[in-house]
C-alpha cells in the first residue's frame, strides 16, 4: 500500500480527517485485523470528528464570548438561587429554537455573565450561531456604523445570530435571545 501518496491525495481532496485516521491505522497493528468496512466506519467517523471541531472552533470564534465559561462547569451550591431544573432545561437550547428571548437576572456579582456565556458555549456546540456584546460596546459600534456605512451590515449580522447575547452593565442584567 502506497501510504504517502495517499495520504497527500486525501489532504488535497481536504479530508484531513480521514488522513489523519489513515495514518494512524496504518501505524497500528492491531488494524490489520479489521475488515474494510470497519476502517472505513472508523476512518469517517475520525472526519465528522475534525469537521465538527473546527465548526465549534469557528462558531466559537465568532461568539466572541467574554468568558471561558461551560455548562459542565455550572456550581448549582453557589448562593445565586439558579433553579437546577431549570438551568437544564436551558441548556438543551429549546428556547432558541422555539425563539423565544431569555433573561438572567440577579444581584451583582452572582454570575450572570458568566452563566450567559456558558449557555452561549453550548448553543455553539449545538451548531447554532452565536454573538456576545456588551451593551455600551454595541451601542456605541451601532452608532459608529451609521457614520460609515457599515449599519446595514451589522444590523443584518446582529438579525442572523440565533442567540445573541446582550450583556448589561449598571444593574442591566445579560439577556439572550
Amino acid at each position: 500500500m502506497l501510504l504517502h501518496p495517499t495520504l497527500d491525495r486525501l489532504h488535497a481532496l481536504g479530508l484531513h480527517g480521514i488522513a489523519k485516521g489513515f495514518k494512524e491505522l496504518a501505524d497500528n497493528p492491531e488494524a490489520s485485523s479489521l475488515e474494510h468496512a470497519e476502517w472505513l466506519g472508523l476512518l469517517l467517523e475520525h472526519e465528522t470528528t475534525l469537521r465538527r471541531q473546527k465548526r465549534f472552533e469557528m462558531r466559537s470564534r465568532a461568539a466572541r464570548l467574554r468568558q471561558p465559561a461551560s455548562v459542565e462547569d455550572v456550581d448549582f451550591k453557589a448562593p445565586r438561587g439558579l433553579d437546577r431544573a431549570l438551568f437544564l432545561k436551558l441548556v438543551s437550547c429549546d428556547f432558541i429554537h422555539a425563539k423565544h428571548n431569555l433573561i438572567i437576572t440577579g444581584p451583582c456579582g452572582v454570575g450572570k455573565s458568566w452563566l450567559a456565556c456558558a449557555l452561549g458555549q453550548k448553543a455553539c456546540r449545538d451548531d447554532l450561531s452565536v454573538l456576545y456584546h456588551r451593551v455600551p460596546r454595541l451601542f456605541t459600534s451601532l452608532a459608529l456604523s451609521r457614520g460609515d456605512g457599515r449599519y446595514s451590515k451589522l444590523m443584518s449580522a446582529l438579525g442572523k445570530t440565533r442567540l445573541l447575547i446582550l450583556d448589561g452593565v449598571d444593574g442591566l442584567a445579560p439577556t439572550a435571545s
